[in-house]
């Protein structure tokens, strides 16, 4: 592991705490252009432990109704990755405000990264205090091959996911070229369209959980109230809250006091 990687927020967080994580995505841009700075500081003040920041596209095919309609929206309203990136600029530093210090992943499709350019993306998140990335599009082995020394030459994790289809030696294989943690799709669905915790779902939690894989796992897609998040924490590390975020920051908006409220019924 490159001196980078062993400073990253994430690698830290995961050495200091191992359970029940609680990350949050928002989509970059929504409700409005300039929330960014907003929710990221609600987020952090309501002791979220990740956050994870979704980069807009035209085309999330992961995603269900909820986040399409805010990637639509965000991207309505002139977001961009050029934007996103001066919207962190200086996040991590007094000049912000109120520093930034929780990780920060941005989550999303390879294309845009594609059409920045991976070096100069990768650059720019190590300048702006991004610590990793989660793109669901980008097979691994690609990875590998393609970009894996771009990504550790600036200390950015690259986080990959399972399902319950992957096999045993896929499982494997993620394991041992991971950093930072696995992300556990809850099921074969899109985000936003799961109902609670099925026995099937259950049976895949158990059986992660009984291979003892090296990395700590963070389990999305479902979790969107206090039961299905303790359930999940039963099995993993954490778990990952999004369309019922997105949700309630469309209905009750981006305040300190709404966002508490929300990160307050997950944790309670």
């Amino acid at each position: 592991m490159t001196q980078e990687l062993t400073q990253n927020r994430i690698a830290s967080l995961f050495a200091q705490k191992s359970e029940r994580l609680l990350n949050v995505y928002f989509t970059a841009g929504f409700p409005n252009l300039d929330d960014t700075k907003e929710i990221l500081r609600g987020l952090q003040a309501a002791g979220v432990d990740l956050v994870e920041i979704g980069m807009p596209y035209s085309d999330p095919v992961a995603d269900g109704e909820t986040i399409q309609q805010s990637n639509g929206r965000a991207l309505d309203n002139g977001m961009s990755l050029k934007t996103l990136f001066a919207q962190l600029a200086n996040c991590r530093s007094e000049r912000f405000g109120d520093p930034i210090t929780v990780p920060i992943l941005l989550m999303g499709y390879i294309n845009p990264v594609l059409q920045y350019g991976v070096e100069a993306f990768c650059q720019k998140c190590q300048e702006v205090g991004v610590d990793g990335v989660i793109l669901p599009d980008l097979p691994l082995d690609l990875y590998l091959v393609e970009y894996a020394p771009t990504f550790r030459e600036y200390g950015i994790l690259n986080v990959h996911l399972i399902t319950p289809q992957t096999s045993e030696a896929r499982i494997r294989l993620i394991d041992e070229e991971s950093e930072g943690f696995i992300y556990m799709v809850s099921s074969a669905s899109i985000t936003g369209s799961v109902k609670g915790i099925s026995e099937s779902m259950q049976t895949y939690f158990e059986r992660i959980q009984a291979m003892n894989l090296r990395n700590p796992r963070l389990i999305g897609f479902g979790i969107n109230n206090h039961e299905t998040f303790d359930t999940a924490c039963q099995y993993a590390n954490g778990a990952i809250v999004g369309s019922a975020f997105i949700r309630h920051l469309e209905q009750h908006g981006t305040s300190p006091e709404s966002i508490k409220a929300f990160v307050e019924t997950i944790r309670s």
